[in-house]
């Protein structure tokens, strides 16, 4: 979409009824995001025959929506923290509230000295309201400066729009795994809303890669299959995907060098269709230490170039950690993110070598060079492997399927539909009975009320009435509700769904 297209679009406002813009204008968002345009190669100032390896950081950030105001009001658990001081860790919510924004510090300030950074941003939606409900101009400010071409001055838009890229996500950091199927598309539409409102439509046609929360992918044939489709009909490229949740086709770990460069993530449902989606790999360590002490990037010195079809093209190396979580990244990352940029630049390797990349940009690169997707190695979310050695894949049927994954549940101790995370020891799925039954009644009633609606007429979607039942509908699927564990958060959940029940009578 040209420029001129996209200043024709309306203007999308944050709020509507003092509830998030989520909706309403699907068919805009669409023509935005659905495009095959290079986004980072007519800019980047990086040459793919220059490269050994690469390193390519992002940080994720997220703040919980809550029934906790002083009436009982929806708010952002960050302004929860700034008014309960004194519980648990809350005391650091200023210091969080700066790492919200301090990518736009840093990145112009190693611009300014000469470095040549990269980071890529996946925030949530419950996040980036919060920020807006506290009126915290400062944080989104900051955001805006790094992302937002138009309302730079024509300098800064050259200097600051090439290094950082944003990676969509589910907007109330809802686990794909337990999140209703029909949810799924409505989590990430919602989110691709609420960015354009606050950044703009060219800084969604920007956004390219996505971000599942907690690294979360599922692994039941229909849910991964409609989660691929659903993001590729939201005009997403490629989705990063935490190393020990996927699997090669013979149900092997990924070979070394595999996790390093670009794989194709196939999916097959029920009755055989399949579908896949190019995967970057987030390999398995200490999440938040490895990027608070920029530990991909002495990762990257040993790797080297690697073969995809006829191409030779640098190795890559992913990692993802919350930007504000504990001490590690509010006081080591600023620390070594400006000593190893530094150190790049003082030893003249800012454009040659071992460089930092973000994920869209390196795809570019390579394809540009030749390399095929179609050529990248490809994997299967775990467990699947199991599955499709009891089934014939090319005569599937759903019972066939489900006849399998039961006899599978009943003899193999191992086995499991419940996906697989950033952690290997925690379930998003046992003990929260009292959070996913209320979950899925809410969704299914919402379904129930909207979709015969919106399919006659899909302005629905703009009505306040939908609106605020879409809000508490995403709102319960928010992972906190389970990650925290039984009590004050479980209360929290009960009481959106209240709300919410009463919004889908």
């Amino acid at each position: 979409m040209t420029a001129t297209a996209i200043s024709n679009l309306p203007v999308l406002a944050a709020s509507r009824s003092g509830l998030p813009n989520i909706c309403g204008w699907e068919a805009e968002i669409q023509s935005v995001t659905n495009h095959n345009e290079p986004i980072f190669l007519p800019t980047t100032n990086l040459r793919l025959e220059n490269l050994t390896a690469g390193f390519a950081c992002a940080l994720h950030m997220h703040q919980p929506t809550i029934p906790a105001g002083s009436n009982g009001e929806l708010i952002s658990n960050l302004q929860y923290m700034f008014e309960h001081p004194h519980d648990g860790d809350n005391h650091n919510a200023e210091v969080f509230a700066w790492c919200y924004g301090r990518m736009g510090e840093f990145i112009p300030q190693l611009i300014a000295e000469g470095c040549n950074p990269r980071i890529m941003l996946d925030y949530s939606g419950n996040l980036l309201w919060g920020l807006q409900q506290m009126g915290r101009e400062d944080s989104l400010n900051h955001l805006k400066r790094i992302t937002c071409v138009s309302e730079a001055p024509p300098k800064e838009a050259r200097q600051y729009q090439p290094h950082v890229e944003w990676l969509g996500t589910m907007w109330s950091h809802a686990v794909v795994p337990s999140t209703p199927i029909p949810d799924l598309k409505l989590h990430i539409q919602a989110w691709q809303h609420y960015f354009a409102a606050i950044f703009g439509y060219d800084a969604l046609r920007r956004v390219k890669g996505f971000s599942p929360p907690e690294m979360h992918l599922p692994n039941h044939p229909d849910t991964l299959f409609e989660y691929i489709k659903a993001l590729k009909e939201c005009g997403y490229r490629w989705l990063l995907v935490q190393e020990h949740s996927v699997e090669r086709l013979d149900g092997t770990g990924l070979h070394h060098d595999q996790k390093y460069i670009p794989n194709r993530l196939m999916a097959r449902n029920f009755v055989g269709e399949t579908i896949s989606i190019t995967a970057l790999i987030k390999t398995q360590g200490s999440d938040t230490k490895l990027v608070a002490q920029m530990q991909p990037y002495f990762e990257a010195k040993g790797r080297g170039k690697q073969q995809i079809g006829n191409v030779t093209v640098p190795s890559l190396v992913t990692q993802i950690a919350d930007g504000e979580n504990g001490g590690v990244m509010m006081n080591e990352y600023p620390r070594d993110l400006l000593r190893v940029y530094h150190e790049i630049r003082d030893a003249g390797n800012n454009d040659a070598g071992i460089v930092a990349l973000n994920g869209t940009e390196y795809l570019e690169l390579i394809e540009a060079a030749g390399a095929n997707p179609d050529d990248y190695p490809a994997c299967q979310a775990a467990n699947q492997h199991k599955i499709w050695q009891r089934v014939d894949p090319d005569n599937a049927t759903p019972e066939a399927v489900e006849n399998a994954i039961a006899q599978l549940k009943a003899t193999d101790h191992q086995f499991h539909m419940d996906g697989a995370s950033w952690t290997n020891d925690l379930s998003w799925v046992k003990g929260y009975e009292n959070v996913l039954a209320p979950m899925n009644q809410l969704s299914a009633a919402f379904h129930a009320k909207y979709d015969p609606l919106v399919q006659q007429d899909p302005t629905v979607t703009q009505r306040p009435d939908y609106l605020e039942a879409l809000l508490y509908n995403l709102l319960l699927q928010t992972s906190c509700f389970r990650y925290w564990g039984q009590g004050m958060w479980t209360d929290f959940a009960r009481e959106l769904y209240r709300r919410g029940e009463i919004t889908v009578r």
